[in-house]
């Protein structure tokens, strides 16, 4: 009798994209290769489709340093949605058929710019109900970041400022919603075009960055998260903080002196790197089917067309996340 560990008939091989060299979006190649071994505690998944993220473009262009370098030929991609084929054991939660969201490995391991990826079950959870595979697809990594940002880090409350840099992009727009969602007031820089939405989304202040300096427009805010991979921003964030304040710098880049200046100015500072957790999955499935926090994908790309999509996001302007549609829903 067959069992959940068995894989089902279906073909030894699958479309993916590969890289076989560090460089720009032109090292992005459509290729065929070999099915994933499903190893332990992993589950398969047919990928539906896979967001696309500014660490997939850090890893392929050979700059993500200590977060991993890829052993090309590489597959990268981190978010996905799709349906399990393969499960760890017969009682497990997450049965062939169930549909699912979650973080793949790359580039430790082969990531989700493929038809199948093969990850630990605590990096993936049920999918939310409301959402198509492409809506969420663009969920897990920015998400995740988003609540160790806001919940871990920030530790959010009812009457706590924050100011986020870059509340328009794929982990901001989360941000926004979830520290408006526990009860804090938000302010966050953006561009005039999405100053109305990021207002809807929970945000009670909107410095437009390309009018005058955010920190005219801003001062004695408890908790700034910094977004934008600039440490002059990073730097001159430090004077609109209160004292004792919090600077939550994300860019992946080195910072050098930052932790310094910030101690000499009398405020606290710390980086931040999400990992994939499976329980906070979960829980953000049930605020997004709730309606207290919502996606926004931006624009949908082919599987093929992935090397334009890593165009537009090196432009910085995209709003919420761009998403590639691996296979039919």
């Amino acid at each position: 009798m067959a069992t959940t560990t068995d894989r089902p008939v279906m073909t030894e091989t699958m479309r993916a994209v590969v890289i076989t060299e560090n460089g720009g979006p032109e090292v992005l190649e459509p290729a065929t290769i070999p099915l994933p071994d499903r190893l332990g505690c992993e589950v398969l998944v047919k990928v539906a489709a896979a967001g696309v993220n500014p660490f997939d473009l850090m890893i392929r262009a050979g700059l993500a340093g200590s977060c991993g370098t890829a052993e090309v030929p590489a597959v990268l991609g981190h978010d996905f949605s799709g349906v399990v084929v393969e499960s760890p054991y017969a009682a497990h939660p997450l049965q062939p058929g169930v549909e699912v969201f979650g973080v793949a490995g790359a580039p430790r391991t082969a990531g989700s710019y493929a038809e199948y990826v093969s990850v630990s079950s605590l990096s993936v959870a049920r999918k939310p109900k409301s959402l198509s595979h492409v809506e969420a697809a663009a969920v897990p990594l920015a998400a995740l970041t988003a609540w160790g940002l806001v919940v871990d880090v920030a530790k959010a409350h009812e009457g706590q400022r924050i100011l986020v840099h870059a509340g328009a992009g794929g982990v901001g727009h989360f941000v926004v919603q979830l520290a408006a969602y526990f009860g804090a007031r938000v302010a966050t820089t953006s561009s005039p075009r999405n100053a109305g939405w990021l207002r809807q989304l929970g945000a009670e202040q909107v410095l437009d960055y390309g009018a005058e300096p955010f920190e005219s427009q801003v001062a004695g805010v408890d908790v700034v998260i910094n977004l934008v991979d600039d440490l002059d921003v990073a730097t001159r964030s430090l004077g609109v903080l209160r004292r004792g304040g919090l600077l939550v710098h994300v860019p992946l880049t080195p910072s050098p002196g930052l932790a310094a200046l910030a101690e000499e100015a009398g405020m606290r500072y710390t980086g931040y790197a999400v990992a994939p957790d499976a329980t906070v999955l979960a829980v953000l499935s049930r605020l997004i089917d709730s309606g207290d926090i919502n996606v926004y994908v931006d624009d949908v790309y082919d599987l093929e067309d992935v090397a334009d999509a890593h165009s537009l996001l090196a432009q910085g302007h995209t709003r919420g996340k761009l998403v590639l549609k691996v296979s039919e829903e």
